[in-house]
């Protein structure tokens, strides 16, 4: 994506989109939006509503989201952030009451990271 840009653009409360956007620099939501995303930090702020397919280089979700995102760096969940869907990303932080929900890989390694369906293995049966 290059240099980051300094722009800062706002969907902010009472706001809806429905679409595809394009961003350069920040994108935060207070409002909601849905639809499809590409740009280079998107911050879902918290009241903020978002379902979309996303590629960004940062993410912090404060609010809602849900989707398939490529973090191509990396995702923040605040404490009052729920997160769901199928999620790449190089770099993982979440904070203490922050939700994630969703199947997780790694950007980096293409490696499928361990969620909570995952089992564990079995152990023998005593004798």
């Amino acid at each position: 994506m290059g240099k980051p840009t300094d722009a800062i653009s706002i969907i902010d409360k009472g706001l809806s989109v429905d679409g595809h956007i394009s961003s350069k620099g920040k994108l935060i939501i207070r409002g909601a939006a849905k639809g499809r995303i590409e740009g280079e930090t998107l911050i879902v702020a918290r009241g903020g509503r978002l379902h979309a397919d996303v590629t960004v280089m940062h993410m912090t979700v404060g609010g809602s989201y849900a989707g398939d995102l490529h973090a191509k760096e990396e995702l923040t969940i605040l404490n009052t952030g729920n997160c769901s869907g199928r999620i790449s990303c190089k770099d993982l932080t979440i904070e203490a009451g922050g939700v994630l929900n969703g199947r997780i890989a790694s950007a980096s390694g293409g490696t499928e990271l361990r969620d909570h369906r995952e089992t564990r293995p079995k152990t023998p049966p005593k004798a």
